[in-house]
């Protein structure tokens, strides 16, 4: 879209996209998908909330290594990977600056030339980047390319930013949850885990009149000698110690 004055109703309208598509994200989230299956949602979700977008991508970084999460087709993918392959373009710039990207093909032309040359008959005639940030494994860039010839103009910039920015909140935010979800059910594990060897410990400790460090000696060994692990173990012995006629 060219840069004239939008009407208000035109600007509303458009913010509202991109609050309905945050809003969709959000509902997404509460369902607790994992990650990969939100961010293919929220990629699908942008073309819709910003208007002059034809396609769409998420670019991450794995130590420094970029590759595409998510795509909403072929056609993005190779735009994708020809800048992975010149090690330059709107992507790359906006996940290795943290600033957001809006060029038309004339300009990337110029200042990523590699790029350009291995892209070569994709007609793209605009790139919109914006970086995003989820935590230290998950951050890159969410990539819009447009092939209008009027290009992004300076009101999609910002509608990406602000999807964006609201979207990497509501990602973090589900991440420490789904984190501290995992870190309670590990911890639950382990308090089940050190009950049923204590358990058993107390039966070896009864029956044979040992310590409790031979009695936990006595467990581990069993363990090593069946290449079975410690607490199961310690719930098979339990288990037939209870189950044993008095």
């Amino acid at each position: 879209m060219t840069e004239e004055l939008l009407s208000e109703q035109e600007v509303v309208r458009r913010v509202d996209d991109v609050t309905g598509a945050l809003e969709r994200l959000s509902a997404d989230l509460e369902q607790g998908e994992e990650l990969p299956v939100v961010l293919q949602r929220l990629c699908r979700q942008v073309v819709r909330a910003v208007p002059d977008t034809d396609m769409a991508s998420i670019t991450l970084l794995d130590d420094g290594s970029p590759y595409t999460a998510t795509s909403t087709g072929e056609a993005a993918l190779r735009i994708d990977q020809a800048q992975y392959e010149a090690d330059e373009g709107p992507c790359l710039e906006a996940a290795r600056t943290g600033r957001i990207q809006r060029v038309k093909v004339g300009e990337a032309a110029r200042r990523w030339p590699a790029f350009t040359a291995a892209a070569g008959d994709d007609a793209v005639t605009s790139y919109l980047s914006a970086p995003l940030f989820i935590e230290r494994q998950y951050h890159g860039s969410l990539n819009l390319y447009g092939t209008d010839g009027d290009g992004f103009d300076s009101l999609d910039a910002a509608l990406l930013e602000l999807y964006t920015t609201a979207a990497e909140a509501a990602l973090r935010s589900a991440r420490s949850s789904q984190h501290a979800l995992a870190t309670v059910e590990e911890l639950r594990t382990a308090l089940t885990s050190r009950a049923v060897i204590d358990q058993a410990k107390g039966i070896l400790m009864v029956l044979y009149r040992i310590s409790a460090d031979e009695a936990f000696a006595r467990l581990v060994k069993q363990s090593q000698d069946t290449n079975v692990k410690l607490r199961d173990v310690a719930e098979r012995f339990v288990a037939d110690a209870v189950s044993s006629p008095r």
